[in-house]
């Protein structure tokens, strides 16, 4: 029988949590590392109810642990790490100084950093090779969508390697040949961001437009096939006329339009504070969450259905 894998997440919150989520549901052991009392008391509950949207059995709930201190973990039981903690550079770089000395040298040291350079994050480490990028997004335990990152340093086997578990363990991995600033799905949602954004600040659209346009003209399509395969259908000839005709009236600004930026210095960043571009309460928040988390699930089951 093969050996049951164990994992060391660090940071049990919105991203550790899901993360820990995915590996529990995978029958992998989970330590949970985090400094937050709070955290730890509430992720049982979470994980639970994480568990039930993937239809886990309940039993892969005693998998989780979580710990206040990565001293306390059982390190020779751990055959990967993951660092989903607070997006600080130097916290990242003095969290994995300590995973070199802590974690067997033979397991990957993977961060979910959305914001740093995998080569930044551990250029100091004598055994940078096996430092790898896993990215998840939100919510990490219902999108499929992992990014394998490697840095200039990182060993392609260990890259290799994460993208075999990570298919196991149900997720869409991508592979990141480049350590380049926002990897792959965070270029690609901030390109249509900043046009979205100026499309609204010249008056062209609604950002309610905006929402309809992409999830009920090309976002409902892209569920079924990619742009790049989309283009394959419709033409690539079609895609280099249009092309030709679009790109040198598209957005290009090196900063976000001045309506962004008066609403944070307003402190409207949107849910958390309960007024963004539209005003929220409690019972809209909830609402709102839990309609979307029910079309991810129902998306989900779709994307398995079609097994591509």
């Amino acid at each position: 029988m093969a050996k049951q894998q164990g994992v060391v997440i660090i940071g049990g919150g919105i991203m550790g949590g899901d993360i820990a989520i995915i590996f529990a549901a995978g029958n992998w052991n989970v330590h949970v590392m985090s400094p937050s009392e709070k955290t730890r008391s509430s992720l049982p509950a979470r994980v639970k109810t994480g568990l039930k949207k993937l239809d886990a059995p309940d039993s892969a709930a005693a998998l989780v642990k979580a710990y206040a201190t990565l001293e306390e973990i059982p390190w020779q039981e751990v055959d990967l790490v993951v660092e989903a903690a607070t997006e600080d550079l130097a916290l990242k770089q003095k969290l994995f100084s300590q995973l070199e000395t802590l974690a067997r040298p033979d397991i990957p040291l993977a961060s979910n950093t959305s914001t740093f350079p995998i080569g930044d994050i551990g250029r100091h480490l004598k055994t940078r090779s096996r430092v790898v990028g896993l990215h998840y997004f939100m919510p990490a335990h219902l999108v499929p969508l992992v990014e394998v990152i490697q840095a200039d340093f990182t060993d392609k086997a260990v890259a290799d390697k994460l993208e075999v578990q990570q298919k196991a363990l149900g997720k869409a991995p991508v592979r990141v040949n480049k350590d380049i600033p926002g990897f792959i799905g965070n270029r690609l949602q901030h390109a249509m961001m900043r046009e979205a954004l100026y499309l609204v600040a010249d008056g062209v659209v609604s950002p309610e437009g905006i929402d309809t346009a992409v999830r009920y003209g090309f976002g409902f399509r892209f569920l079924a096939c990619g742009p790049m395969t989309q283009k394959e259908m419709s033409g690539w000839d079609t895609n280099l006329y249009a092309g030709t005709s679009l790109y040198p009236s598209l957005h290009n600004e090196k900063e976000p339009p001045q309506f962004l930026k008066d609403m944070i210095a307003k402190g409207h960043i949107g849910m958390k504070t309960k007024r963004g571009i539209w005003e929220w309460t409690d019972e809209s928040v909830a609402r709102e969450k839990t309609r979307i988390e029910k079309v991810l699930q129902q998306a989900f089951t779709v994307l398995k259905a079609d097994g591509k």
